[in-house]
């Protein structure tokens, strides 16, 4: 209880960020760290208040400790936990729900695209758009970008992307670059109608981003694969495809139009993959 001595003292909130970043991590305790470091290096530089979300999905290997250790040197960064894997649709969404910045990137764990590209990012939105997407296709045909990815992986990835576009995300080379930022409202219509827990829930962002008539920007950035991917392109692809023609069903019942979300039909059960995908 304050006394007549001490002098009131009004402690003022620390302001919101204007940018949350959230990283979805699976048994990623050795490649976050260096990421993590780069990102918070590259922010300080900016002048601007941020957040750092990372969501542990059920991790069994020492994520959780690794952030938490960086969490106490660190402020800006928290920890958001998922005590069982649910896929990195799940937790993105869940860092989603969480964040507060203006502008919300989601990044993958590894690092592959550089924080510095978001600048890239940025700017497609300063111009219109409701939502940037880092793209690796555009970039690898445009000069003065850096792509390094194996021969097999590429054309597995030109595969997988002409069957998208066939499928209903037309006009989008890459869907799959972990590295993409959100206008806050966008994220928050977007993110409150998903459903995909695993690898394809980019699909379905960017399908419903279509539906609902937003401005996406396809933005080239440079990246590099990283050793320890969780992907695996045969088996993961083919799990992506069949959930973008659940997603295009759902679509057909009336699942993703406004104002209002369906209650999940009969349909439901079978959209789901036979266990979570890692990332």
């Amino acid at each position: 209880m304050p006394t007549s001595d001490c002098p009131n003292v009004t402690h003022s909130a620390p302001p919101l960020p204007s940018l949350s970043v959230i990283i979805p991590a699976y048994n990623e305790a050795n490649r976050l760290p260096p990421t993590l470091r780069r990102i918070v290096g590259h922010l300080e530089t900016r002048q601007a208040p941020y957040e750092i979300l990372v969501v542990d999905d059920g991790s069994k290997d020492e994520t959780a400790e690794v952030v938490e250790r960086l969490a106490d040197r660190h402020a800006q960064i928290r920890l958001l936990r998922s005590p069982v894997n649910m896929g990195k649709g799940a937790a993105v969404r869940h860092g989603m729900e969480a964040a507060q910045g203006d502008l919300q990137l989601f990044a993958d764990a590894d690092g592959a695209t550089p924080i510095e590209e978001l600048e890239r990012l940025e700017a497609a939105v300063s111009a219109g758009a409701d939502l940037a997407i880092g793209s690796r296709a555009l970039a690898s045909r445009a000069a003065g970008f850096t792509v390094r990815a194996g021969w097999y992986r590429s054309a597995l990835g030109s595969l997988f992307n002409a069957l998208v576009q066939r499928l209903g995300i037309q006009g989008v080379s890459d869907t799959q670059c972990g590295f993409k930022l959100f206008r806050r409202a966008i994220a928050r219509d977007l993110f409150s109608v998903s459903c995909v827990d695993g690898y394809a829930f980019d699909l379905e962002l960017l399908y419903v981003a279509k539906r609902r008539g937003y401005r996406i920007a396809e933005v080239p950035v440079n990246w590099t694969d990283q050793p320890g991917s969780k992907v695996r392109p045969w088996r993961d692809g083919l799990v992506m495809i069949r959930e973008l023609l659940g997603v295009r069903r759902r679509d057909m019942f009336g699942f993703y139009h406004r104002p209002y979300r369906p209650a999940p039909t009969r349909i439901e059960p079978a959209l789901a993959p036979a266990e979570p995908s890692h990332f």
